[in-house]
């Protein structure tokens, strides 16, 4: 009686062990597929989001200011700039190896430039990616009486900010005579006015994520960019050489809207990615229960032992 007692008693914890296998395995799907379903709810909000007027409509006196969108638009490699250290340098020699973030400003800006320079760079202070590295900046001033020398100043105000070894090899800010100034932001479909009375600039405010070849493949307007939308630009831009498996993944579940000036989730992507996982979890969940059946754990013995009762 003693062997066929401790086999009932084996049985019993493989049976137990096997059930408690089960409900862990059907907890951890049912979390997972939540999520899921969370995520589909968040494209479906996102697929139903008024949209603010578009950024050409603009106010009475400002019809020569704005930004069109000139995607896929080769920035010219051939227009000439001065460094902030004073060399002469042009665009292509940035081009060809990175991914870019291009915006332009002027360095005595009163309010509006500053705002944008600090926002991009709490923007770019949140990546792991870092300036140099991964990819560059280019910070062209629309106004050709900007100097290299303040231009140096302005460079070394928000590298103080960034506060990343290397990153002065990869921000760079530039000054320009006017016909590079004019071509650069014509290609860019960045419009600007100057009004003589003020002395100041009227213009708006965007970041273009660029290519490495120089070709403009993402906009962003006003003066905080998300950074989740930034890394998936740059990761996307760059054709994927930078970047992980998660960015592969949030690239295929959300894409570019340009009326946006956003990633937006796409519902369709993101049911189709819930159906994967919900089959794979399902097969996986047959297959373990299959595999844990107490039935085909009783050892022979144990079989052998009820027949005889």
């Amino acid at each position: 009686m003693t062997a066929p007692a401790g086999a009932a008693h084996s049985a019993r914890r493989e049976r137990m062990s096997a059930v408690r296998s089960t409900k862990q395995f059907a907890n951890s799907m049912a979390v997972a597929l939540l999520g899921l379903t969370l995520l589909a709810g968040a494209a479906w909000a996102q697929g139903n989001y008024i949209m603010s007027p578009p950024p050409n409509v603009r106010p009475p006196g400002l019809k020569n200011v704005g930004i069109q969108q000139n995607l896929n638009e080769q920035i010219p490699p051939d227009l000439t700039f001065t460094d902030d250290l004073g060399r002469q340098v042009k665009l292509g020699d940035y081009f060809g190896q990175k991914p870019l973030i291009l915006n332009f400003v002027y360095y005595g800006c009163p309010m509006l430039c500053g705002e944008e320079l600090s926002g991009l760079e709490s923007t770019l202070r949140v990546l792991k990616f870092d300036i140099g590295k991964e990819f560059e900046v280019i910070t062209i001033s629309f106004d050709p009486k900007n100097t290299p020398q303040i231009a140096a100043k302005k460079k070394e105000q928000f590298l103080g900010r960034y506060n990343r070894p290397g990153a002065e090899q990869g921000w760079h800010f530039l000054v320009g005579q006017p016909d590079a100034i004019a071509a650069a932001t014509k290609a860019a479909g960045f419009q600007y006015e100057y009004d003589p009375k003020t002395e100041q600039f009227a213009h708006s405010t965007a970041i273009m994520v660029l290519t490495p070849q120089g070709k403009i493949a993402q906009y962003y307007y006003g003066i905080e960019y998300p950074p989740k939308d930034v890394r998936l630009a740059l990761v996307e831009a760059s054709q994927n050489r930078i970047g992980n498996v998660v960015d592969e993944v949030l690239l295929y579940c959300y894409h570019y809207d340009p009326t946006q000036g956003k990633y937006s989730a796409t519902v369709l992507r993101i049911l189709q990615l819930m159906a994967v996982a919900t089959m794979a979890g399902l097969g996986a969940l047959f297959f373990v229960m299959i595999r844990r059946d107490p039935n085909n754990s009783r050892p022979d013995n144990f079989k052998g032992a009820e027949q005889v009762r």
